[in-house]
C-alpha cells in the first residue's frame, strides 16, 4: 500500500524547493521579462502566449490575468492566447497541420514589437518552433518558457526563462509562479499604486 502522506510531503518538498532555486537562479531573467513586456506595452504592442497541453491553459490563464486584471482592477493590457479561437485551431489543424497552429496566427496577428510567450515544459514541439520562426519573420521578440534544457527552442529565443527542473509537473508548477510575478512587476509598473 502506498503513503499517501508521504508522497504528499514529498511533492511539496520539491515544490517549494524548485520556487528556491528560481528565487536564486532567475530574479534577474523575471525582471528583464517585466521590463521588456512593459516597454511594449508602453508602445502599443500586444503580448501572445501559446503551448499545448497545460501550457495551453498557462497562455489562457495568463492573457487572462493582462486582460482583466491580477491585484487590482485597472486598465486592460494587451494580452492575447493564441490557443483559444478553436475555429481558427481546427481550421489550421485540419486544412494545413497541427505544426502551424500557432504560426499562422503569429503571420495574421503578429506585428513588428510585439512579444510572444511560447510555453513549453520540451522546447521541442513542432508548434512552438513553427511560431518562434514565423515570430522572427515578423519581428516579434520571443521569450521561451521551458524546463532546465531548454530544448530547441532554446537558440530561437530572445528571452530564455528555463525553469530548472526535468520533472513536467515541477516545471509546469515553475512556469506559473513566474507568470504570476511576471503579471504582478508589469500591473505594479504600469499602473503604478
Amino acid at each position: 500500500m502506498i503513503n499517501k502522506k508521504e508522497i504528499i510531503r514529498q511533492q511539496l518538498i520539491e515544490s517549494s524547493e524548485l520556487k528556491s532555486k528560481i528565487l536564486l537562479h532567475m530574479s534577474d531573467k523575471i525582471v528583464t521579462l517585466s521590463d521588456v513586456i512593459v516597454h511594449a506595452l508602453q508602445n502599443g504592442n500586444k503580448v501572445m502566449f501559446c503551448g499545448n497541453g497545460g501550457s495551453a491553459a498557462d497562455s489562457q490563464h495568463l492573457a487572462g490575468e493582462f486582460i482583466n486584471r491580477f491585484r487590482f482592477d485597472r486598465a486592460p493590457l494587451a494580452g492575447l492566447a493564441l490557443t483559444t479561437d478553436t475555429s481558427i485551431l481546427t481550421c489550421i489543424g485540419n486544412d494545413s497541420s497541427f505544426d502551424y497552429v500557432f504560426s499562422k496566427q503569429i503571420l495574421g496577428l503578429g506585428n513588428k514589437g510585439d512579444i510572444l510567450i511560447a510555453i513549453s515544459t520540451s522546447g521541442n514541439s513542432k508548434n512552438i518552433l513553427e511560431a518562434c520562426s514565423a515570430c522572427k519573420e515578423k519581428g516579434v521578440y520571443i521569450v521561451g518558457f521551458t524546463g532546465e534544457s531548454g530544448g530547441k527552442i532554446r537558440d530561437m529565443v530572445d528571452l530564455l526563462i528555463n525553469v530548472p527542473s526535468k520533472d513536467t509537473p515541477r516545471i509546469q508548477e515553475g512556469h506559473m509562479v513566474i507568470g504570476h510575478v511576471m503579471c504582478d512587476l508589469v500591473e505594479q509598473e504600469m499602473f503604478k499604486k
